[in-house]
């Protein structure tokens, strides 16, 4: 069945805003300390409440404290070992229903840990604990993926606003130093009514210019501004292409260019900066990303946390050694059998990251300059927080529909409006409810596959019916939707085409190596590729010529290259992502294997996940574990890193809508949960 249209966000209104005026509405979250600029306009000089990543990282996504917030936190740190899908760990309501239980016990329980269970007392503090115990005894308890929380800065369905999708003519001004000195590369942001925010960057000379935006009143910000203190206006008022005030700025890093390792400001850096800046040998770090980089999250997730070795212990065993995903059927291992690497990143974590351990200064990645300064980046909000969005696929009414990794929950996004209308999936008895990919075909008929489930489903967005496919094969959460209709997919060691209608398999190709992660078909038809398996260590990649059957297994050479999701250009080549730190092509023509290496030093410590060639043949990727957003042109060798606003791209799937000239690039923000809308200047 279907959950009818969303009817909270009113909720979600009075949440992040109390009982007031409708101007007042343009402020997300209630302000800290104020102080007047010279315009005499309120300018807050504290930016917590606005940086999505800093609440994220101190657990401030609904709610300040009390109940909301404990489920904040048992999502990012019970619901994984205690869910009732799994079979490791006990389901919390065996726990809480017991009447020898008390809060005592069960504060004792999350500070000590036991055997297979972490010790919280060194990484949440005792006003978290008691906000996770409120959460537990409020009747609530326990998140599921089922019911999600209301996202308090999604409002653009109460307050409608139209969002523009111009890149130039709108409000423009400046920014520079104190000092006096032009700053480029300053991410400049509006944060509409609606909850959509609008960033540009400015150029050579410290200018800025937005899009058209709709008149009214707007928050202006500076998105991450690292080595600057925090800038934020309130209530500025938009009305044409008028010249804002200047902004300047004023900066707190030293004059080697390091800030001080704040909460604040350890928030706005990027895993891949963490990782830069933290101590520890060339091994130790290469290790680390080799095992846990491979973006099931975010370095973030791991290393906000400070446990003692004991604790380390526990979650590189439990996320590295388990059966059928991580968060399900974690397996008892025997220490004897535990790998050489596993012992590396749990001491190097106990260091780095222990009880006692301390952050130098940190020195954080260059701005952008130059052609990276060239675009304008629209951030939707979600009407849900925890939603894990995994993938997204535009239809021809301009639509963006999205996947949910853990949850039933599935929907579309208008970018005219900002408004979202989500969908509950039918659960699936005994399954972890759940979406990966998603395609929207010719018809706009909306094709899933459900991971955990192990099937494939289609949404018709005219009936709002889903309607399974009939097919009784391995589903891989990966597949390809062919010129003729068919599905593609990899199962039982081979690419297989499946016939969409009746789920029967009607062609099986093996591999003649270790198989694939992705499974992509050719515009033409023609061919079939796919990267490698799972993991961060492979280095091969699969070919079939569908004419012919021939299947090839080709390899890049020692380097690991570890090529996971893409597409094919419009040339015929095949792009993947690679895990450490390249794009990876198919020449389907010459039947040959390339790798390509992003110019820049600390490549090696992020990772891609998809990479998607356009119209023009430029390939796209996202940095798991960085801000950055790649883009390069095979034929001149040209790349350019786009910078986000928030210190995560953490993007699955990547979406380009080849219509507009130029493209425009859209990817869903798996750790931030919203959906993100890139376009290029030129």
């Amino acid at each position: 069945m279907r959950k009818p249209r969303h009817k909270y966000a009113l909720l979600a209104l009075t949440l992040s805003l109390g009982i007031g005026a409708a101007l007042t509405a343009v402020r997300p979250i209630a302000r800290s300390v104020e102080a007047q600029n010279t315009a005499g306009q309120s300018q807050s000089t504290s930016d917590k409440d606005l940086q999505r990543s800093y609440r994220i990282d101190h657990y401030t996504e609904v709610a300040e404290s009390g109940p909301a917030r404990g489920e904040n936190i048992y999502y990012h740190k019970c619901w994984v070992c205690h869910n009732q899908y799994q079979k490791a760990a006990p389901h919390l309501s065996e726990i809480l229903n017991d009447p020898s239980v008390n809060d005592d016990t069960v504060i004792a329980n999350i500070k000590d840990g036991g055997a297979g269970m972490p010790s919280f007392r060194n990484t949440l503090k005792d006003a978290d604990i008691a906000d996770l115990v409120s959460y537990l005894r409020s009747g609530k308890c326990c998140f599921e993926g089922m019911d999600l929380p209301v996202n308090p800065q999604y409002r653009a369905a109460v307050q409608k606003w139209k969002v523009s999708n111009r890149l130039s003519g709108g409000p423009r001004g400046a920014v520079r130093a104190d000092s006096g000195a032009v700053l480029e590369g300053v991410m400049v942001q509006l944060i509409a009514p609606n909850g959509v925010r609008t960033t540009v960057y400015s150029n050579d000379e410290g200018n800025y210019e937005f899009p058209p935006m709709q008149s009214g009143p707007y928050v202006l910000r500076i998105a991450s501004p690292v080595e600057f203190k925090p800038y934020v206006r309130d209530s500025v008022q938009i009305n044409g292409a008028a010249k804002l005030d200047d902004i300047v700025l004023e900066k707190i890093s030293d004059s080697m260019g390091a800030v001080p390792p704040t909460p604040e400001i350890e928030s706005q850096l990027t895993g891949a900066e963490l990782l830069w800046n933290l101590p520890g040998t060339a091994k130790e770090k290469d290790v680390f990303h080799g095992i846990c980089g491979e973006g099931c999250h975010s370095f973030q997730q791991i290393l906000k946390n400070r446990y003692d070795e004991r604790s380390w212990r526990v979650l590189v065993t439990r996320m590295l050694h388990h059966g059928g995903g991580p968060i399900l059927n974690a397996q008892q291992v025997n220490p004897k059998t535990v790998k050489e690497e596993d012992d590396v990143v749990v001491k190097w974590l106990a260091k780095v990251r222990g009880p006692d351990s301390q952050d130098g200064p940190m020195v954080p990645f260059p701005r952008p300059t130059g052609a990276a300064t060239r675009v304008v980046v629209t951030e939707y909000e979600m009407p849900h927080v925890f939603l894990s969005i995994h993938d997204v696929y535009g239809d021809s009414k301009g639509n963006i529909w999205y996947t949910s990794h853990m949850t039933r929950y599935m929907g579309k996004l208008d970018p005219r409006t900002g408004i979202v209308t989500d969908y509950t999936i039918p659960i699936t008895p005994g399954a972890l409810p759940g979406t990966h990919h998603v395609v929207v075909d010719k018809n706009d008929v909306v094709w899933l596959s459900e991971g955990w489930a192990r099937k494939y489903t289609r949404f018709d967005p005219r009936t709002e019916q889903f309607k399974d496919v009939p097919y009784e094969g391995p589903v891989q959460g990966n597949f390809a939707l062919a010129p003729d209709g068919s599905i593609w997919s990899v199962g039982a060691g081979a690419a297989q085409k499946i016939d969409s209608q009746t789920g029967k398999i009607v062609a099986k190709y093996p591999f003649t190596g270790p198989g694939s992660y992705e499974s992509l078909v050719s515009q033409d038809g023609h061919f079939w590729a796919g990267g490698s398996p799972v993991g961060p260590y492979g280095n091969t990649a699969e070919l079939l010529d569908i004419r012919t059957g021939e299947m090839l297994n080709l390899n890049s050479g020692t380097h690991p290259s570890a090529g996971k999701r893409g597409g094919f250009d419009p040339f015929g080549n095949a792009w993947f992502s690679g895990m450490n730190g390249t794009f990876v092509e198919i020449d389907a023509k010459a039947k040959r294997i390339r790798e390509f290496r992003p110019p820049t030093p600390y490549s090696p410590y992020t990772a891609f996940y998809a990479a998607t060639a356009d119209k023009n043949g430029e390939v796209w990727a996202g940095e798991i574990h960085g801000r950055g957003f790649l883009r390069f042109n095979p034929r001149t060798g040209r790349w350019v890193e786009y910078m986000l606003p928030e210190p995560y791209a953490h993007s699955r799937e990547v979406w380009i809508d080849n219509s507009t000239n130029p493209v425009t690039v859209w990817y869903p923000d798996f750790s931030l949960g919203r959906i993100v809308r890139m376009q290029p200047l030129d």
